[in-house]
């Protein structure tokens, strides 16, 4: 039988601290639904004592709760010489009203006597401490052994004294954690060992990413006997991040047939990582295992030719598991099986000998040989493979565009962009500002296109790259833009070539707007 393995989620807590994240109240309530619905089975909500914000998180599900997920408040152990049942961090967690609470207290001497500035023996008080007192009001209590692994190879017998003194005063769930990320897969597989010798109580895992190890470790604890891993979604987190629930989840449900969520949601998995990635405002990485668009990306000729007789040949699972999907990557080195191939992704029938493959062969090689490159660019290729193939549908025509950067003399620099352009059989002529010429011109695009097509509004620029194709002409050179653009499901990338760093531009932001829609129509078909 499945050993089921618990989730817990603390995106919206320990992945907040991001550098770069700042998540609002409507930020932390749609992330916490689509957790819900995805199958985690304890969501993190916050530290209610710290901030307003995590307060107000948790009065807002008091009166609507979550469908199948725990929610989870954190906080602190009591602080030290102040007894439980007087101490704010504590009763706050009390007045959040979730039925359980993660405590992280000390298990490192070190932080006890240089952070807390308290003695060793107080600090196992305020464990016991603040545990009964919570488990006395009906609460279920996780303790987090913060700073468990370094406290270990320092002071062994005081960590597994901390550990104890929790299992004493009623912990449900004992979580070690690798709070700085610094031990290696073998020394926590070891240490792990010896906690089981003395500690009867459930054990979870809880790491962080300074070695790269964060997932490594995670894993190696369940296969120890853990049976509860905190993480968060992508990794987020504090310095390096956070253990990465979207790599371990399909780790422990395909590799090592453990229970946890179910098919059906498991294909939702690319899906929650973008939607969490999008949320975020932070660009999902494509090299990213499982869930990112390069992780099932094939190039070279060879591996194509083998993937059409059998993707096992170069694919260690089936995307459709994950919600993912094979991308056989379209350049001059991948050859016709690639535009075959590609072309069935949208549903359209190719043959390799085909005159109509032969003629879009060639017009790939012209373009590539110009500096267009659509390995990187699949959503341009996308909507050049629709015109060749006559299924276009024309969403807009452009009649013309200007943009204007103006310097003034108390140093400001204004971008504007002018658009005039046909949308449904309209004449549109629209003009935005923007922080630079691209940005005005993608706001005066959208501010053309947004009543005709709405959806536009879910999605937005992640990535704008320009280089330089022959450096020798210096500033008249030929420029390649890419940009990659996302939307709460997934991320794509379009590429322009010109001398006209403006024109190139637009050619890709052209791309992405059409591939947003193209994707879209599609849907209704």
């Amino acid at each position: 039988m499945k050993s089921k393995i618990l989730l817990y989620d603390t995106t919206l807590r320990d992945g907040a601290q991001s550098e770069g994240i700042s998540y609002s109240l409507k930020d932390k309530v749609r992330i916490a639904k689509r957790l819900d619905s995805f199958g985690i089975d304890f969501v993190e909500g916050g530290w209610p004592y710290s901030n307003p914000k995590d307060k107000e998180f948790f009065e807002y599900f008091k009166k609507r709760g979550l469908r199948k997920a725990k929610l989870v408040a954190f906080g602190s152990t009591a602080y030290p010489h102040v007894r439980a049942n007087k101490d704010k961090n504590l009763l706050s967690l009390l007045k959040s009203g979730t039925e359980f609470i993660t405590l992280f207290g000390k298990s490192w001497d070190l932080q006890v006597k240089d952070v807390l500035r308290t003695s060793l023996e107080e600090n196992l008080r305020i464990i016991h401490d603040s545990i009964s007192f919570l488990k006395k009001k009906g609460r279920h209590v996780f303790f987090d052994a913060e700073h468990f692994f370094d406290g270990y190879k320092e002071n062994p017998s005081y960590a597994i004294k901390s550990l104890k003194v929790a299992q004493e005063a009623g912990a449900d769930f004992i979580i070690l954690c690798d709070t700085n990320g610094g031990s290696l897969t073998s020394q926590v597989t070891a240490v792990i060992g010896k906690v089981k010798e003395g500690i009867k109580v459930d054990l979870g895992i809880h790491t962080h990413n300074d070695c790269g190890l964060a997932v490594a470790n995670s894993i190696a604890a369940i296969e120890c006997g853990c049976t509860q891993v905190q993480g968060t979604f992508n990794g987020y987190g504090e310095r390096c991040g956070n253990a990465d629930l979207s790599t371990i989840i399909p780790i422990l449900r395909i590799k090592l047939n453990k229970s946890t969520i179910s098919d059906r949601q498991l294909r939702k998995l690319t899906e929650v990582s973008h939607f969490v990635s999008e949320v975020s405002n932070m660009k999902h990485p494509d090299n990213h295992p499982y869930v990112g668009r390069s992780a099932f990306a094939h190039k070279g000729g060879v591996h194509i030719n083998a993937m059409v007789k059998n993707p096992k040949a170069y694919e260690h699972i089936d995307p459709d598991l994950v919600g993912n999907q094979r991308r056989l990557l379209v350049s001059e080195v991948s050859g016709k099986t690639s535009i075959v191939m590609a072309a069935k992704t949208m549903f359209h029938e190719l043959d390799k000998k085909s005159k109509k493959t032969e003629k879009i062969h060639r017009l790939l090689q012209r373009l590539e040989k110009q500096g267009y490159q659509f390995e990187v660019a699949d959503a341009s290729f996308k909507i050049i493979l629709e015109r060749q193939l006559k299924k276009y549908k024309k969403f807009f025509s452009l009649q013309g565009f200007r943009v204007i950067i103006e310097k003034r003399q108390d140093g400001a620099i204004i971008s504007e962009a002018a658009i005039k352009m046909k949308v449904a059989g309209k004449l549109q002529h629209t003009a935005a500002e923007g922080d630079g010429p691209v940005n005005a011109l993608d706001n005066a695009l959208r501010k053309a296109l947004l009543k005709s097509y709405p959806a536009l509004a879910r999605m937005h620029l992640s990535d704008f790259k320009v280089r330089v194709l022959d450096e020798e002409r210096g500033t008249a050179a030929k420029v390649r833009v890419l940009i990659e653009s996302q939307d709460e499901e997934e991320s794509w990338s379009t590429v322009g070539v010109s001398e006209n760093i403006i024109e190139a531009s637009w050619q890709a932001l052209a791309d992405s707007v059409e591939y947003k829609l193209l994707k879209e129509s599609k849907k209704l078909e």
